[in-house]
């Protein structure tokens, strides 16, 4: 999937697990950014540091630490084998809440874009984020996105609802400039990428500015829309691709 903040992908990732219970669904490891383990730090006597609460407070200091940080949990998830299957299954669909890919082309290149991320670091970012990838090759590759579209009024809204700690601070401008970090990258293509693979990747845009949490009806469209979005996916896959296993981020 590529949610932007609040967009409520936590509601649309159960929804999926309830609809399709035979896929992968892979979350976020929000958890492990907020308890980084301090020892060996000047942090050591406090034994685990608040990493998302850090770069919310401080981004300009703690930016480029949290980009890291998330884009190799990331990694680690997206190398994850999926689960053993019975012998003759087929291999389930796997969903990644947020990759490497929004990682870099939504929240680093904005970070960078509003001063937060210095030149210097931006660069670095790339070109450690660039070798890893090309290294790795189809085992960090995906077949598509699923782009969770919401207006950034309605995910101020949802944020305020959720009212995780860390988020306090933030304001309509930031879901602003996240929401047209995805329309540049999935909708209008203008965002440079430099993975073909991913460049040409489908994307399937869901609309999900309605309180989708408790509409049966639109439940039932949105789906249906993924589970057609899979299915031809798995169609299309070919020797040359990822294994269809790893087949979306929403």
């Amino acid at each position: 999937m590529t949610p932007t903040l609040a967009v409520g992908k936590s509601t649309f990732l159960k929804l999926l697990g309830a609809t399709f219970p035979e896929w992968h669904l892979v979350t976020e490891p929000v958890a492990q950014w907020q308890k980084v383990p301090a020892s060996g730090t000047a942090q050591a006597g406090v034994g685990s540091a608040n990493l998302l609460q850090m770069m919310y407070q401080e981004p300009a200091r703690w930016s480029y630490t949290f980009q890291t940080f998330s884009c190799l949990g990331r990694l680690k998830a997206m190398l994850e084998p999926p689960p053993e299957r019975p012998p003759g299954t087929p291999h389930p669909v796997r969903v990644f809440e947020r990759s490497v890919y929004s990682d870099r082309y939504v929240f680093a290149k904005n970070l960078f874009e509003a001063g937060h991320l210095q030149p210097l670091e931006w660069a670095i970012y790339q070109d450690w984020h660039g070798f890893l990838l090309r290294q790795l090759g189809p085992r960090a590759g995906l077949h598509g996105f699923l782009y969770l579209r919401a207006t950034p009024q309605t995910c101020l809204e949802r944020l305020r609802r959720r009212a995780r700690s860390e988020e306090g601070g933030i304001q309509l401008g930031y879901l602003q400039q996240l929401h047209a970090q995805h329309e540049h990258w999935l909708v209008e293509k203008t965002t440079k990428v430099h993975f073909e693979d991913v460049k040409d990747a489908p994307v399937l845009v869901l609309d999900v500015d309605k309180d989708f949490e408790h509409d049966v009806a639109v439940q039932g469209v949105l789906m249906a829309q993924v589970e057609a979005f899979a299915a031809a996916l798995r169609a299309e896959a070919s020797p040359s691709r990822p294994d269809p296993h790893r087949a979306l981020e929403p």
